[in-house]
Parts: C-alpha cells; sequence; structure tokens
C-alpha cells in the first residue's frame, strides 16, 4: 500500500511540475511575442527608428524571460532562436523590411513552439515513469 501511495505522489509531482513548467514557458512567450508585435509594427510602418530600439528592447525581454530555459528546453532551440535574433537584428540595421518581417516571423515561430514542444517532453515523460511502474 505504502508504494501505491508513493508511486502516485511521485507520479502527480511529475504532473503537477509539469504543467507549471509549461505554464510558466507560456507565459514567458507571451511576453516575447508581444514584444515581436510590436517590433514588427514599427518595421511594417518603415520606422526605423524605432524598430531599432523595439529590437533592443526585444533582446532585453529575451534575456529576462529565457533566462531559466535551458534547464527544461533542448539547447538547439534556443540557439536556432539566438542565431535567428543576430539575423535579425542585422536586418532592421541595414532597413531591409522584408528580411527582416520573415526573419521575425521564424522567431515567432519558433517562441510559439516551445511551449507545445515542453509539453510533450512533459507527457512523455509521464508516460515512461508509467510504464515503468508498470512493469
Amino acid at each position: 500500500m505504502k508504494l501505491l501511495v508513493g508511486i502516485i505522489v511521485t507520479v502527480a509531482l511529475i504532473i503537477s511540475g509539469g504543467l507549471y513548467i509549461n505554464q510558466q514557458l507560456q507565459l514567458s512567450s507571451e511576453h516575447l511575442l508581444e514584444q515581436i508585435e510590436l517590433v514588427s509594427g514599427a518595421i511594417s510602418q518603415n520606422d526605423w527608428a524605432v524598430a531599432a530600439g523595439e529590437t533592443d528592447r526585444l533582446e532585453q525581454v529575451w534575456e529576462q524571460q529565457s533566462g531559466w530555459w535551458p534547464i527544461y528546453i533542448e539547447h538547439s532551440e534556443m540557439d536556432n532562436i539566438e542565431f535567428s535574433m543576430a539575423k535579425f537584428k542585422e536586418y532592421v540595421e541595414c532597413q531591409n523590411t522584408a528580411l527582416a518581417l520573415g526573419q521575425l516571423s521564424e522567431i515567432k515561430l519558433m517562441i510559439e513552439h516551445l511551449p507545445l514542444f515542453n509539453c510533450r517532453i512533459v507527457y512523455l515523460s509521464f508516460a515512461d515513469v508509467f510504464q515503468f511502474t508498470i512493469r
């Protein structure tokens, strides 16, 4: 009986921890997506001074929000976002609307993808633990 209670408590902790992490990742992603929309609007209006300032702000928000992500997210995912941000920053400095908006939409898709990816990891981990305890 104690073993069953221990297993149930462990599984409940894994699930609740995973859901909490996913919620925090979703909130962080939303902050980044809001900033991306601001940058996108400035670029669409060809207001490059504002776009450069919003790009700097986007980098600041990225550094603030993604500080704890490497613990839970694959490093390659984060590296891809950082590489894209570097390209995007150069496109803004060159005032190239098409390339800047294209790169920004790629960054947006990668950030939108992160909470979904993390959620799958939680469910896979749960399935692995569940299968392990049955054997």
